[in-house]
């Protein structure tokens, strides 16, 4: 790992990265303070109106206790998406604007390896995702400990907040494996972006009814279950293990693929 790139590139991207925080604070400190018995019997009534809806997006789990409240309205969707975002936006800036620009030679004209320019931008990838789930993490028990002081089962939080990682770098892996496979920019992008939108959008169906309950074993995010992980449940371990390891070897790949592509720069 190169430090004076990864230094340059990690202030490159702190900006949006704080900018995503910033959303994810507001979604967070707003459904928190929503935590309340007669709003949760609104919700609860709104849910019964329009169950798949609420279904489509993780939102119809009954919430007992303020752990489940924001399993319910925060890990089924919003904290999904919004890395997604961040992640389509970083690799672009790290891997596919150097490629489309030509700005590439630079970096290869510096007596710096291949793999090491590739693995730095995949450190920095990973290290603004960590970041940022340190930063949801504060924001979650910070909210929770102002509003309802002594309600929020931190241990069980952590755990969710572990394997929610792991989702994290395993869509950030994919989407940086196919920026260093296609020299299409659209493709580059999109490659790997479009197969983390698909995913979500078959586990949204999976969810509606039983009938399509079965495309739930399609899309990997299944393996992330945030209220076995919040209950220690040993097979939702196995399934955030499973993240890692995908990611692990997603990122290995990029950086394989990125040191023997043939650049035209």
């Amino acid at each position: 790992m190169n430090r004076t790139l990864f230094a340059k590139e990690m202030r490159s991207g702190a900006f949006v990265t704080v900018i995503i925080a910033g959303v994810l604070a507001l979604y967070i400190a707003t459904i928190a303070s929503m935590f309340d018995p007669a709003l949760g019997e609104s919700l609860d009534a709104m849910m019964q109106s329009m169950p798949d809806l609420f279904s489509a997006f993780g939102m119809a789990k009954p919430s007992t206790t303020l752990l489940d409240f924001l399993l319910n309205y925060l890990y089924g969707f919003l904290l999904t998406t919004f890395p997604l975002v961040l992640v389509l936006i970083l690799v672009n800036k790290l891997v596919v604007r150097y490629l489309d620009r030509g700005t590439m030679a630079y970096l290869l004209a510096t007596p710096v390896s291949r793999v090491r320019i590739a693995a730095t931008l995949a450190g920095v990838l990973a290290c603004m995702l960590v970041l940022l789930m340190a930063a949801t993490w504060v924001l979650e028990a910070g909210s929770a400990e102002l509003l309802f002081p002594g309600e929020l089962d931190m241990a069980g939080l952590a755990r969710a907040n572990a394997g929610l990682l792991g989702l994290w770098l395993a869509m950030a892996g994919l989407c940086f494996l196919s920026a260093c496979a296609f020299s299409n920019v659209s493709l580059a992008l999109w490659a790997g972006g479009g197969a983390c939108i698909l995913s979500f959008l078959v586990q949204m169906v999976s969810q509606v009814g039983e009938k399509f309950e079965f495309l739930k074993y399609a899309t990997p995010l299944t393996l992330f279950d945030a209220y076995g992980l919040a209950a220690n449940d040993a097979a939702a371990w196995a399934g955030a293990a499973a993240l890692y390891g995908a990611a692990a070897v997603l990122f290995s790949a990029g950086v394989a693929v990125f040191s023997r592509r043939d650049l035209n720069v």
